[in-house]
């Protein structure tokens, strides 16, 4: 069982903070949706889960119908073994969002500026934490890459190998709505998913601001945000090292709640475990179809009446129906 210290701590997380711990402990790693307003804030929230709590390394790419392989290449290899802010493109939105990146295609034109020239991997490592704002606007080879990073941990430059470092997330960040989504085996391959609801705050933000270091908003840049920015972590890696000692000891089949159990100080799987489960495993798998290519059609049904029933279905209702107002059933 965990010590009564570590679970405190624990219960004193955020939402997003266990999101990323259970990805963590698993070694795996998860979509997070918000809604597209909030996504900006969201991101510097993650930096700050990152640096703040786990005491990682982060890189953030912002990514668009532009990027490429050599800018993803590029970006999640620009943090330095002893990293500058300086010369870090990776973090570079700064004090302006209009900074980002990955925004402005062109300027990955000029072979001058060739990221994975001869000698790119040179002093360079991957970040602990990759947040990649908008994968899902990523062209497909681009996420192909990212999934391949996810499953091999590493990743091939012209030159060299560049290896994953052991604490390694890779969190896919998604504005909320109908737009477009991760490829299939992309989106199969990630272990959880969550959606931050902006009502729900962002607390390391909101301390940050409280805190003066930011004199203006929440959401201005920090030129002085990394791993070293904070002495003591909220979560050290001995945490979660004994955590996963603690998931592959509990009586359970299931990974994730394999890793829930101990977060709740437990060796088992209670119904109230199997609900939060089922609730952060299928949202992102659970697809609702067009009208017309609903099962009942085969046998005759109206697709005006199809339609209407299914207005306003989403997979959290899907998941809701299955497990019924009392959840998962006691055993006897």
């Amino acid at each position: 069982m965990a010590d009564d210290s570590l679970i405190g701590k624990i219960h004193d997380l955020s939402d997003l903070e266990l999101a990323a711990l259970i990805c963590l402990v698993t070694k795996e790693h998860c979509i997070i949706d918000t809604e597209p307003d909030a996504l900006d804030e969201l991101v510097d929230e993650l930096e700050l889960v990152a640096a703040k709590v786990f005491g990682l390394s982060h890189a953030v790419i912002d990514c668009s119908e532009h990027t490429t392989l050599d800018d993803f290449a590029h970006a999640i290899l620009s943090v330095d073994e002893n990293p500058t802010r300086s010369n870090s493109p990776v973090l570079a939105r700064r004090d302006s969002r209009q900074d980002s990146y990955f925004l402005h295609a062109p300027t990955f034109q000029p072979i001058t500026r060739s990221p994975v020239s001869e000698g790119f991997g040179d002093n360079k490592s991957i970040a602990n934490v990759i947040i990649a704002k908008n994968l899902d606007e990523a062209p497909k080879q681009v996420q192909i890459q990212a999934l391949e990073l996810m499953r091999t941990k590493r990743i091939y430059t012209r030159t060299n190998v560049q290896n994953a470092p052991k604490r390694f997330l890779f969190i896919a960040l998604l504005a909320g709505g109908q737009g477009p989504r991760l490829t299939k085996h992309l989106n199969d391959h990630m272990f959880i998913s969550h959606f931050h609801d902006p009502e729900d705050g962002f607390p390391n933000l909101e301390e940050r601001f409280d805190d003066g270091n930011s004199n203006s908003s929440v959401v201005k840049k920090s030129p002085s945000l990394d791993a070293g920015s904070f002495l003591w972590p909220t979560i050290t890696a001995e945490d979660i090292e004994r955590l996963s000692e603690l998931s592959e000891n509990a009586t359970v089949t299931v990974e994730v709640l394999a890793c829930l159990a101990p977060l709740h100080n437990l060796a088992f799987a209670t119904p109230s475990l199997i609900a939060l489960a089922t609730r952060k495993i299928y949202p992102h798998r659970i697809h609702i179809v067009r009208p017309e290519r609903e099962r009942s059609m085969q046998w005759g049904s109206d697709v005006d009446a199809v339609a209407a029933l299914l207005e306003g279905i989403g997979p959290e209702d899907v998941i809701e129906d299955v497990l019924g107002n009392s959840g998962a059933e006691a055993p006897l």
